[in-house]
This record gives structure tokens, sequence and C-alpha cells, in this order.
């Protein structure tokens, strides 16, 4: 018997359930299935370009944070991230980049 295929994990999941959407809510806008919708959340299933496209519209975030961000954990370095202004993510590049080069904190 082969061995299921696992994809890579998103937060799809994560995002539906901080928009107060069910699988079938989400799902109908979607013209898909709960059960489909179901699988992609759960890395049974892969995922197109036009689904992830879709599915942000959907839950009214872009694809970068379904596949990075979880809404849930408000100071996850994405989360973060998405609050910072330019100039502060360039700070945020320089800060990370020197901790990595130095392996301090």
């Amino acid at each position: 018997m082969a061995k299921a295929r696992k994809f890579r994990p998103t937060c799809i999941r994560q995002w539906r359930h901080h928009r107060g959407m069910t699988l079938e809510k989400l799902a109908a806008r979607l013209d898909m299935t709960a059960s489909h919708l179901s699988m992609l959340e759960r890395g049974q299933r892969g995922y197109t370009q036009d689904t992830l496209e879709a599915l942000a519209r959907a839950l009214g975030t872009d694809v970068a944070s379904l596949l990075l961000s979880d809404p849930a954990e408000p100071d996850s370095i994405w989360s973060i991230w998405d609050k910072a202004k330019p100039g502060q993510r360039r700070q945020i590049v320089e800060i990370a980049s020197t901790l990595v080069k130095t392996g301090r904190a």
C-alpha cells in the first residue's frame, strides 16, 4: 500500500478560524467541497497558485500569510513584519542579519 503524500504545511486553517468561518462556508466561496478544503488544510492535498490566491482573497489576507503567518500568534516574526513600516523593516533585516552573522542574541 502506498504511503499518503504530505504536502508543505500552511496556515489556511488558522486563517479560516481567525475569520470565524466554517469549512463549509469557505469551501462554498471557493466553489469546492468542504472535504477538499479540509485536505488542503491538513496537507493531504496539494494546492495551485490560483487556489492560494482565491483562498487569500476569501480570507482577506495575502498568499504569503497563508503559507507563513499564523494570525493567532501576534508576536511571531511574520506578524511583526506585517505591522512594520518600510524603514522599520530595513532595521529588522539589519538586526537579524547581525544576529545570524555573530551568533549572538
